[in-house]
């Protein structure tokens, strides 16, 4: 299975946070593929809103299997909470000087 598609299934259960439209395999844009490093860009198709994402340690292998894993399960339709927000802040928030080097 191409990245292109492991990340469009990834991206399924997913909408715009602007608009509500789904994204398909045309909002999907990679711009970096390097051995766990994986940028690729998500556009709305309906509003044109552009989502940057970034995944270091990613291997589209391992998560190939855990989505075939957890087809039958349901991805949560639920927003992103506030919460969440403030948790990926301070995740980020406390990485250290060095983060840098592994985004050439």
């Amino acid at each position: 299975m191409s990245d292109i598609t492991v990340i469009k299934r990834l991206l399924a259960p997913m909408h715009c946070s602007r608009c509500r439209g789904e994204f398909d395999g045309d909002s999907i844009k990679i711009m970096r593929d390097d051995k766990g490093l994986l940028v690729f860009q998500v556009k709305c198709e309906n509003c044109k809103k552009c989502f940057g994402m970034a995944f270091l340690g990613l291997d589209l292998k391992e998560l190939e299997k855990s989505l075939t894993l957890n087809e039958s399960e349901n991805f949560s339709d639920e927003p992103i909470s506030y919460d969440d927000v403030l948790n990926a802040h301070h995740f980020f928030q406390n990485l250290d000087e060095n983060w840098m080097k592994y985004i050439k």
